[in-house]
Parts: structure tokens; sequence; C-alpha cells
């Protein structure tokens, strides 16, 4: 497994500050190193809260449960992880002024410097993009945005699917823990509804936080930071991006039985029933995260073994 810093001309000069030079994790299966042939690759994007490294070693296990699955007749990819760690805990994915273009970053910055580094199958028809949580709606909205560069998509207990908006009552609790020293922020003191501001309803005339909530200090409904919000969520989108998902070679959704995305994700499926684009979509049983590595190995990989074109 690599361990690589690599800067991304998409995120400079973002308003909050996050780092440019970004942590990413390679993982170049057996006999990468002796066999002098070109391999397909697979994206994946990590969940909020946390950084790369923790799924890494942790959540999915790489090398080990990777190495145990590759290899003999399996079909073998490079994997590639890349640190989505914000100031407030996630960049969900997104492009904005306040915490920098992370689809770009993706899907242009990182994908034209893997291509560069590794003998990689520079196609979209033999790259793959997966993820969990975060990762999961990073994945389909990524997807939908450049289907020229992925060819097939993976996507984990998504979130942030549906268009909720945090309520008046949640907004407040927020204006009343929020402190205008950045510095203040920890790096583990992760917190949602201010990473999904900064990602989906940014202001750079709004210092030091650079984004607006649903509702401001005093109570009062801000409407076009609620309806940026919504124009965000993955069932808003669906509707205007029908040709991308319909020309993926595969497009998989899968949550737990007792993980509360199931509602969402389901909603979602249907979404894509109705658009009469081919998916599939499995509910598990398991949780937010209890199976996240186990399905990994078992459902993940053969996936992409299948849908992915090693020529």
């Amino acid at each position: 497994m690599e361990q690589l810093r690599v800067h991304s001309p998409s995120l400079e000069g973002n308003l909050q500050g996050n780092d440019a030079v970004r942590d990413v994790y390679v993982y170049l299966p057996p006999g990468y190193q002796s066999s002098g042939k070109r391999y397909p690759v697979l994206y994946f994007l990590h969940g909020y809260a946390v950084t790369a490294d923790v799924y890494v070693e942790d959540v999915l296990d790489i090398p080990a449960a990777t190495d145990s699955a590759m290899g003999g007749d399996a079909q073998d990819f490079i994997i590639v992880m890349p640190d989505a760690f914000t100031r407030f805990g996630g960049s969900f994915y997104s492009n904005s002024p306040t915490i920098g273009d992370w689809e770009s970053w993706i899907a242009k910055d990182l994908v034209s410097y893997i291509d560069g580094r590794y003998r990689t199958l520079a196609a979209r028809e033999s790259r793959g993009l997966s993820g969990h949580s975060m990762g999961g709606y990073g994945t389909l909205r990524i997807g939908m945005k450049y289907p020229e560069v992925f060819g097939a998509l993976y996507s984990m207990s998504a979130g942030a699917l549906v268009n909720r908006v945090p309520d008046r009552e949640a907004v407040k609790q927020q204006w009343q823990r929020m402190t205008p020293d950045l510095q203040s922020v920890a790096r583990n003191s992760a917190n949602g509804m201010q990473a999904q501001a900064s990602a989906w309803a940014p202001n750079p005339q709004n210092p030091p936080w650079y984004f607006d909530l649903p509702f401001d200090q005093a109570g009062n409904a801000m409407p076009f930071s609620a309806e940026r919000w919504i124009a965000n969520a993955l069932l808003v989108t669906a509707d205007q991006n029908v040709p991308a998902l319909k020309s993926f070679s595969g497009l998989m959704l899968d949550v737990g039985n007792e993980d509360g995305l199931e509602d969402a994700n389901t909603r979602f499926a249907a979404a894509l029933e109705r658009l009469g684009v081919e998916h599939r979509y499995e509910i598990y049983a398991g949780n937010h995260g209890n199976r996240v590595g186990q399905r990994f190995v078992e459902n993940v990989l053969p996936f992409f073994a299948e849908k992915l074109t090693t020529q």
C-alpha cells in the first residue's frame, strides 16, 4: 500500500483553508511489480468525519483483505483512496469556493495523476467509482457529472439523497455552538451541518464561516440557502442526469436494513426505476457500518471485476 501526497490545483485558494496537498492511498495488486501489464482502477471515496487512513486500516482493512480477494483467476485492479477530510469533517465531494472543487480534484486532477504514475488502463470502461456514506453520495454525484471518466458505480449506504433541510431549532442550536475563532475547531470536531453548508450554501461574503445556514441567528428563514441545500440532494439531480445514469456498464446501490439511510436509498432506487435507469439495489442485514469491510470484499470487488474491462 503506497501513501502519497498529491497536489490538487482544483483545491487551491479555498476560503476554508483546506490543504490543497492531499493524502492518497494506492493499493497495487499482487504481481503489479513483475507483470508489466496495465490494470483497471477503482477509486473509493471514504465516509464523513474520518480520514482516509481509517478506511484503509480499519473499515476496509486494505491491503490484507484485498490481497485475499485478488490474484489467481480473479481480476486484479488498482485501488485508489483520496483523503477528503475538511475543517468540518468532510467535503461531501462537492464544489464550492468555501471548501474547494472536490469534484474536479477527484475526476480530473487525481485521475490524471494516477494515470501518469501507474500502469493503468486509462479509459472510462476500465475505471470505477465507489464509496461509503458521504462517499456513496460522492460516488453518485461525481459519477453523474463525469460519466466520461467513470464507467461503473457502486454506492454503499449513501447519505444526502433526499432534500431534507435542517429545522429552525437545530439551526438555532448550531448558531449557539459556533465560534468565529476557526482555529478553535479541532481536527476531530466534525460538524455535519457546517460541512454541508460549506459544500452546498457557500457565501464568500460571510466571513469567517463563508457559508449560509437555512436560518439566520435570529431564527429568520434564509430561503436562498435552503433552496441551494435542496438542489444538492441526489433525488433532485437524478432527473437532470438521466443520460449519464444510463451510460454506466453497472450501477449498484446497497444499504443495511438497520441503517437510518434505508428509506432514502430506497426512494432513490425507486427514482432510478421511474427514470428507466438500469441498476441493482440490495438491502442487506446490517447497520450503517458493521458490514462495510465484508461487503467491500464480497460484493464491491466482484462487481467491478465483472464491470471493468481489462483491455
